[in-house]
């Protein structure tokens, strides 16, 4: 009897979206779509919808640790990707569990207000975000709220010298950084790679659409499963904007909610 063949298999670590647009949900569907077994651990639980987010509930950091033993010393994620983590003492048990587990091709995606403008992030943890996470991140993929935030600059700074704030957010410690232009405005979206060396353009047509919500989970989690192929970084990234370009698209077409919509994950399956 032959071998049986064991699955690529990639991990999220985020906050659940009740209304499956963003977060876990997204996460899964992504991977799902793009031929990655995925696992889960749940930093938080929001209730959520299309129009907003109306309560956050944070497990105990000792649960969030417990369900990452639980999948490392049963699974063998080729991937890690990182989203939601509201508190520090959340934080800080990720940080510690990935150390322990050696986990590999980690992708942070700095998660800190939802498309809505709702804070997700508690703002004490924000410095406990870049001393225990960023300096792990083999991909580190910040829109340019966050990369303010995380730089303790004006937004405005940002788009007007992205380069340079790629140079700075390298420095806190990640691999390389794809500084994801959505917010900047103009008919195209414009993302920046930067791994040190090499700076890639990664440029798409912009596709005007209320259907935007989960774009960054799902652009992330598409890296992660891209890792998890074994893709090269720049690769991955390049793979993950065709991929979330299509998913934008796909979405714009349809319904979901009466706010802001998801994406269309499974557009090339969905005929």
């Amino acid at each position: 009897m032959s071998n049986p063949s064991v699955p690529c298999i990639a991990l999220t670590i985020a906050g659940s979206d009740s209304s499956g647009g963003a977060g876990i949900q997204a996460d899964l569907k992504t991977f799902a779509a793009l031929r990655v077994y995925g696992a889960s651990v749940i930093t938080a639980l929001t209730a959520q919808n299309t129009t907003g987010v109306f309560g956050i509930h944070d497990p105990p950091p000792e649960f969030v640790r417990a369900q990452m033993d639980a999948v490392f010393t049963d699974l063998a994620p080729r991937a890690v990707k990182i989203g939601m983590l509201s508190r520090a003492a959340t934080i800080r048990a990720v940080g510690e569990g990935l150390r322990h587990h050696g986990a590999v091709n980690i992708v942070l995606d700095p998660v800190m207000v939802s498309k809505g403008g709702n804070s997700l992030l508690d703002p004490e943890a924000v410095e406990a975000l870049t001393l225990e996470l960023v300096a792990m991140a083999d991909v580190l993929t910040p829109n340019l709220p966050e990369a303010a935030v995380l730089l303790g600059v004006d937004e405005r700074e940002i788009a007007r010298a992205p380069q340079r704030a790629c140079e700075r957010l390298l420095a806190l410690g990640a691999k390389c950084v794809v500084l994801k232009g959505g917010h900047a405005g103009g008919q195209h979206s414009e993302d920046l790679f930067f791994d040190g060396t090499l700076l890639e353009r990664l440029p798409a047509r912009r596709i005007l659409t209320d259907n935007t919500h989960g774009t960054g989970c799902t652009f992330s989690a598409a890296m992660a499963a891209a890792l998890a192929h074994k893709l090269s970084p720049l690769d991955a990234a390049r793979e993950a904007k065709a991929y979330i370009t299509a998913a934008i698209e796909a979405g714009s077409r349809w319904r979901v909610g009466r706010g802001q919509g998801p994406v269309h994950h499974f557009h090339a399956l969905w005929k």
